[in-house]
């Protein structure tokens, strides 16, 4: 059996990063192909050359191949650049070089994954709303149509405008989180990332809907604000807690509060969140302390999803959705309400009333995915929430994966996008340098730097 390898690097570099995308053969041949550059940059001749970073960042793009050994050089300058081109050559790991090997032939298709609530933090998309075209583009979209069923502005909130509504409220975060979210699969996909499939849990499985081809814009948008807005009706009577401990552990303990407290999603073998009236929730989370088991309540929420709370909620929720019209979409979405794959077609109005009430299979749904051979997931959201549980799930099954966030709390800009394409690249996604390039620091030039 191969040993499991779950992998995610993190890069820390400034707003103006750039990335010198190389190539090999082999091992070897990747740090000659560094050698190589070294020497032409460090020549008298090159220093002008090298001056501009972003110049021969492009030059590498117009004239490298992409081999199986591949690196991503990340830095800010041409100091920090060199000295990491320098450790290529010499075959040290050091920060913001990200290197790897393409195991497979054919160009890999990450699967995208879409959280629920839980993954806002204050700032979030500033950076990204000031230096990324495309994101701001998808925020004015998705802005464009929540406008008929919300009376605020999706920026102001971003950018926590005085006048604005609090992030905390749920008929703000759930619009919010679904814009975010959409807006960073747009980045990913204008960089030349396809989705092989997609999967969400819970509110996220309406932006996985919508990037599989089965919503239109307006109709996932019509879902999300005017679900989120039946929600504040169940406000203040519930809690959300997500506990790490064997899941059969923690069905023994809920068996004391059944009736008041029901399992809401399954994240992995020992990752699962429990909703229910709140005091029955600190009751049981005396229980937890007792037992000593790690737990936290889902940020945000006082409300009890995925429990029978939603089920005065039924009528309101079937008639808000029931205009939407799904279609076959294009790419596989996996159904963390099922567990399995699904024909979008199915995705009515009664879907996604149980989305809300039923429990969320993201384990199942994850299971099935690497039983289809999709290996490598990048999670599309403001910081990485479900990646402990992946990490269980691949781990349990005795399989490889790569598992990428694209944004990291507190780190939330252009540079943290650059590595996570870089992460993807290394792992045989096809990426298109010359549009992220052109995202960043305009249109691909001509030239050659080997």
């Amino acid at each position: 059996m191969t040993k499991p390898a779950v992998q995610d690097i993190g890069t820390d570099v400034g707003a103006d990063t750039v990335p010198w995308v190389l190539s090999g053969r082999s091992a070897a041949g990747l740090r000659g192909r560094a050698a190589r550059l070294l020497a032409r940059l460090e020549s008298e001749s090159a220093r002008d050359v090298v001056d501009d970073i972003a110049k021969v960042g492009r030059s590498l793009v117009a004239a490298g191949a992409a081999h199986e050994h591949r690196a991503v050089v990340l830095g800010r300058d041409r100091a920090e650049l060199l000295a990491g081109v320098r450790a290529l050559a010499a075959g040290q790991p050091v920060p913001h070089v990200v290197s790897g090997r393409v195991l497979q032939q054919a160009p890999v298709r990450p699967v995208f994954v879409f959280p629920g609530q839980g993954t806002q933090w204050a700032g979030m998309a500033v950076e990204l709303l000031d230096t990324s075209p495309v994101f701001a583009e998808g925020i004015r979209a998705c802005e464009q149509a929540l406008s008929p069923y919300v009376d605020w502005s999706l920026e102001d909130v971003l950018r926590g405008a005085p006048a604005a509504p609090p992030l905390d409220r749920v008929d703000v975060v759930q619009p919010v989180l679904f814009s975010m979210m959409l807006s960073l699969a747009r980045m990913w996909r204008r960089c030349g990332v396809e989705p092989g499939a997609t999967v969400g849990h819970s509110q996220g499985e309406i932006v996985a809907a919508h990037v599989a081809g089965a919503l239109s814009l307006e109709d996932a948008a019509q879902i999300v604000a005017l679900r989120s807005q039946a929600l504040r009706g169940i406000c203040g009577r519930g809690r959300m807690v997500t506990v790490l401990a064997p899941n059969e552990e923690v069905y023994a303990m809920l068996a004391n509060w059944e009736g008041a407290l029901s399992v809401a999603a399954v994240n992995g073998p020992a990752t699962l969140t429990v909703s229910g009236d709140v005091t029955a929730m600190a009751e049981f989370g005396v229980a937890l302390s007792a037992a000593r088991m790690k737990r936290w309540q889902v940020p945000g929420v006082d409300f009890a999803a995925h429990s029978a709370h939603v089920e005065e909620l039924r009528d309101t929720l079937l008639d808000l959705a029931s205009g939407i019209r799904p279609t076959s979409g294009h790419i596989p979405f996996y159904s963390a309400v099922t567990g399995q794959r699904v024909d979008t077609g199915e995705l009515d109005a009664e879907y996604w009333y149980r989305n809300l009430r039923e429990t969320v299979r993201f384990d199942d749904a994850v299971r099935s995915l690497i039983a289809d051979d999709h290996t490598v997931f990048v999670e599309c959201s403001s910081q990485p929430v479900l990646s402990v549980g992946m990490q269980d799930i691949v781990e349990e099954v005795g399989r490889s994966a790569v598992l990428m966030a694209t944004l990291r709390n507190e780190a939330g800009g252009m540079s943290r996008f650059l590595a996570a394409l870089a992460e993807a690249y290394v792992r045989g996604v096809a990426v298109d340098w010359t549009a992220a390039f052109a995202l960043t620091h305009g249109p691909l030039a001509t030239g050659n730097a080997r």
